[in-house]
């Protein structure tokens, strides 16, 4: 195939991974901007190498007609987790939306590689819009938390050093690393609960200091600078106390005194 022809078989797949890396961080932004806790930590995403394709379609003897059919992670996308009970609502909220449609999936949790991969893998359908018209294209997601990931990411590094014939000793080694894995899952998913609040907290705090902030910045532009200097110091004051009720509280007051400044300088404005 000419290289030519090769730029305008991937550029869709490009397209692909640009639009799904938007929807699943903006997935992630809006759950922080409610306050909740996000199953998203961190969303990468690639389009295989020419080579990396012409490996693969060796390996299984794939030919070129069935090449978009049966390489099924020409476009990729990884997404992190905490946790591992994340990655099930990640699933889920996948399975949710309209424009992408699940066409198979692989348990590589319940069902670890020998090797001691684990991760959880889908397989969708995802339409994009080129100057041909709709291109529908497979588009493999795999999900892992980000313990899973740092294994995952050296076991890769090592095969691609041994040309895929790790040596024993090293897959001794990886093999005792991916148990160590478990177990640090196992672990971190004992105190979830206790996380998740904790990252929660620190997000209502910091939309509340922005809010607080944004407040206090028209304020500056309308009312009397000592009585801004006023409202900064006790600003401080509170959040010097660490408490998201009273911090909350004192957003609100600024809330309804900006509100009642920016309707009388409207007023004002009226009357001038």
């Amino acid at each position: 195939m000419e290289i030519q022809l090769w730029k305008e078989l991937l550029d869709p797949y490009e397209q692909a991974v640009s639009e799904l890396l938007t929807k699943f961080n903006n997935l992630k932004r809006e759950h922080q901007k409610r306050n909740l806790y996000s199953p998203i930590e961190s969303v990468t995403g690639r389009v295989k190498s020419v080579n990396s394709i012409l490996e693969k379609m060796q390996k299984k003897g794939i030919s070129f007609e069935r090449m978009e059919e049966e390489v099924e992670d020409i476009a990729g996308i990884r997404i992190i987790t905490q946790f591992v009970e994340d990655i099930q609502t990640v699933e889920s909220l996948i399975y949710q939306r309209t424009d992408m449609e699940v066409r198979s999936k692989k348990d590589y949790l319940t069902n670890k590689k020998k090797s001691g991969y684990r991760s959880f893998h889908l397989i969708i359908w995802y339409q994009v819009q080129t100057i041909k018209g709709p291109k529908k294209l497979q588009v493999e997601i795999q999900i892992r938390t980000m313990a899973m990931n740092f294994w995952a990411t050296t076991e890769h590094s090592l095969q691609y050093k041994y040309k895929g014939v790790i040596p024993g000793h090293v897959e001794h080694q990886l093999t005792r690393a991916a148990d160590a894995i478990v177990l640090l899952d196992e672990e971190m998913s004992q105190v979830r609960s206790e996380i998740m609040d904790a990252q929660i907290d620190n997000r209502i705090q910091t939309n509340l200091v922005q809010d607080i902030l944004r407040n206090i910045e028209n304020l500056y532009h309308r009312e009397n600078k000592r009585e801004i200097a006023k409202i900064q110091n006790e600003f401080y004051r509170i959040y010097r106390l660490h408490d998201i009720d009273e911090l909350e509280k004192f957003s609100k007051q600024l809330d309804i005194l900006a509100e009642g400044s920016r309707a009388q300088s409207v007023d004002s404005q009226l009357h001038s």
